[in-house]
């Protein structure tokens, strides 16, 4: 079996395979035969959607389309990639970043057991009955996601950047995160660059109290408000 997929790798031009793991070489090859039935099936392409996120101070659609020839064999896959030049990027953009540590600074200090993460797609913690309306989440992500000690979603945390309505079909595409996500019981907390990170400390509080699990704290009682008045009388009239 190796020796075969050595031959096959030889084939399509990819580096010295003895140098490749060739344990995920023979993986992505079973695969591809599972899903073809050791025959080249039928391609097909799939749209990922994806939100506009900015780079810097620009906003960048991240919809990516596959070209219409975009191969679902592994093997085509793995030839493409080992050609490619590939290079990293940060997961979060400034305004993000500021958010981000924001929202963990403040579970931190709430003593709450919650976790935050980043760029979470919504498919992964979603789920539907009906599979078209899934597909239509499926790839789509929200910047953080606010989730409890058993991962489970509490809050999704979405940075509208100056950038995020220049793109014509923002507002649709928040709308359809948002009622998914209002739908599956899960908050949408919308944050500003003029938010700080007490705001975002006081929805994260408010939630949790919502939530059980901090005490609310109590108003003071009507007599206790027409004392502090009395109080603040007097100490005027003995001043003038």
């Amino acid at each position: 079996m190796l020796a075969t997929i050595e031959a096959a790798l030889v084939d399509l031009g990819l580096p010295d395979a003895g140098l490749l793991n060739l344990g995920l070489i023979a993986g992505l090859l079973l695969l591809s035969v599972g899903l073809g039935g050791g025959r080249r099936g039928a391609r097909t392409t799939r749209a990922w959607r994806g939100g506009g996120r900015e780079r810097g101070w620009q906003n960048v659609d991240r919809a990516v389309r596959p070209p219409a020839s975009a191969s679902a064999d592994p093997l085509d896959q793995l030839r493409k990639v080992s050609e490619a030049a590939f290079a990293k990027r940060p997961l979060l953009n400034r305004g993000e970043t500021a958010v981000f540590n924001a929202a963990e600074a403040a579970v931190k200090e709430l003593g709450l057991d919650w976790r935050v993460m980043a760029q979470v797609c919504l498919g992964e913690v979603l789920s539907s009955p009906d599979p078209e309306a899934h597909r239509c989440i499926n790839a789509k992500r929200v910047d953080m996601l606010v989730v409890d000690g058993r991962s489970e979603p509490l809050a999704a945390i979405e940075y509208q950047g100056g950038g995020h309505w220049r793109s014509g079909t923002a507002p649709a595409r928040d709308a359809v995160k948002k009622e998914a996500l209002r739908r599956a019981g899960v908050r949408w907390v919308e944050v500003t660059p003029e938010h700080g990170p007490a705001d975002v400390r006081r929805e994260l509080k408010r939630i949790a109290t919502v939530e059980g699990l901090l005490r609310p704290i109590p108003s003071a009682q009507p007599s206790e408000q027409r004392g502090e008045q009395g109080e603040a009388q007097r100490q005027g009239r003995a001043q003038a």
